[in-house]
């Protein structure tokens, strides 16, 4: 039994040596990553732009599945609840929804995830102080944003279907009034496995949700203390997002209106200058001629704008000065001149506005005025004279001979 023992141990290596793999087995790749740094108390961590170590993604992933995830405590953060305006509120939403669908794709887990890595960002000193600042960080750069989607071209080559769309609004909201995703803690940072970017050493490796790996810093910056800062209000307008929400798109159109007001000579603080005041003896109707360049959707906030805190306003306004009456009523030709109207009055229910589709084409025909005929005054017929009365003599009557019928096509 011995020598049978003593033969296996000798002859089962020297099978293992003689009949190897003809593949060699490739060594894990080494990656020159910088090393780690734990930032001291006084001093906020930079923010790094995303960059990535050249690997390909089985390397990565065999590199990113040798770093160990860290041991020390990942209490859950804090509930989130926005508290500004329903305009931002509106802008915030959608840049959340926008986030977690384009770094998450349609999964709702990932989507919480990746939402919660935002709010995480926004309480912490290194980030941006609103919603849609963190999100589009960096948005200018070709490369180097904090989310690529905002700087890669992606959200100009790809749109959610409207059920993902729908699904990434609800997560958004829900993270908006409170939910909290306890998986990622306090993670700052998170990638995909298959990539390896620089910034990975000086992090600690908190959770793993999917195929998405999640850090926070090392030291007191990962710790809950550090997430210490509110949202400061003011959530920018993101003109990347105006064609996908209208939050956005009607953002960008006050812009422009504060800017088309100003060439106006309107204050934009709700007053009205002497310049274009109301028309004489209608304290709530104006006459407008729109600055040259703006656009159809600034409209609107343009007209809100110079009727101000008025109740009830009516604001009609034409592209060219020389076409603008100075006076009520108009006339047939001046409405049909008319670029937009606008008018508001709340005991009738009524908040309309109309652009004259030759002049601002709208892809909405209701958003069109009626167009207006010109027709020429009719030319009353003269009236014949009266045929006097001959005493004495008797009248025919005369009956009128038939037209020709008409040889016209």
């Amino acid at each position: 039994m011995l020598c049978a023992i003593a033969a296996t141990a000798v002859i089962a290596p020297a099978l293992v040596v003689t009949h190897a793999p003809a593949t060699p087995v490739r060594p894990r790749a080494h990656v020159k990553a910088p090393p780690q740094r734990v930032v001291p108390k006084a001093e906020v961590p930079p923010v790094e732009p995303v960059a990535f170590v050249d690997l390909a993604p089985d390397e990565a992933r065999a590199y990113n599945a040798g770093i160990p995830f860290s041991t020390a405590p990942n209490p859950a953060a804090r509930p989130f609840r926005f508290a500004g305006s329903a305009e931002d509120r509106a802008r915030a939403l959608d840049c959340l929804a926008t986030a977690v669908v384009y770094e998450a794709g349609d999964d709702s887990v990932g989507e919480r995830a990746v939402a919660q890595v935002i709010l995480n960002r926004l309480r912490h000193p290194a980030f941006p102080k609103t919603v849609c600042g963190v999100v589009f960080e960096g948005q200018e750069r070709t490369t180097g944003c904090q989310f690529t989607f905002t700087c890669d071209g992606a959200l100009d080559r790809w749109h959610p279907s409207d059920i993902a769309w729908r699904r990434a609004r609800q997560v958004a909201e829900l993270a908006l009034n409170g939910a909290v995703y306890r998986p990622v803690g306090h993670a700052t940072h998170y990638h995909t496995d298959w990539v390896v970017p620089y910034w990975q050493s000086s992090l600690d490796k908190v959770a793993g949700v999917g195929s998405h790996l999640f850090f926070r810093w090392s030291g007191w910056w990962g710790t809950p203390p550090a997430f210490n800062r509110r949202w400061t209000g003011g959530e920018p307008v993101i003109a990347k997002l105006a064609d996908r929400s209208d939050a956005h798109r009607m953002g960008e159109a006050l812009v422009a209106a504060d800017a088309a007001m100003v060439e106006a000579g309107v204050a934009t603080d709700g007053a009205v200058p002497a310049a274009i005041a109301p028309v004489p003896g209608e304290p709530n109707s104006f006459l407008l001629t729109l600055p040259k360049g703006v656009t159809s959707d600034a409209l609107p906030a343009l007209a809100q704008r110079t009727c101000g805190d008025r109740k009830a306003c009516k604001v009609m306004a034409w592209s060219d000065a020389a076409a603008t009456p100075r006076t009520l009523p108009l006339d047939m030709a001046q409405v049909a001149a008319m670029a937009f109207s606008y008018l508001r009055d709340p005991d009738s229910g009524i908040e309309r506005q109309l652009w004259n589709c030759a002049v601002f084409p709208r892809w909405k025909p209701s958003d069109c005025m009626k167009r207006q005929t010109l027709r020429a005054e009719p030319v009353a017929s003269p009236t014949p004279s009266p045929v006097a009365e001959l005493d004495g003599v008797r009248r025919r009557s005369v009956t009128a001979a038939p037209a020709e019928p008409s040889r016209q096509p």
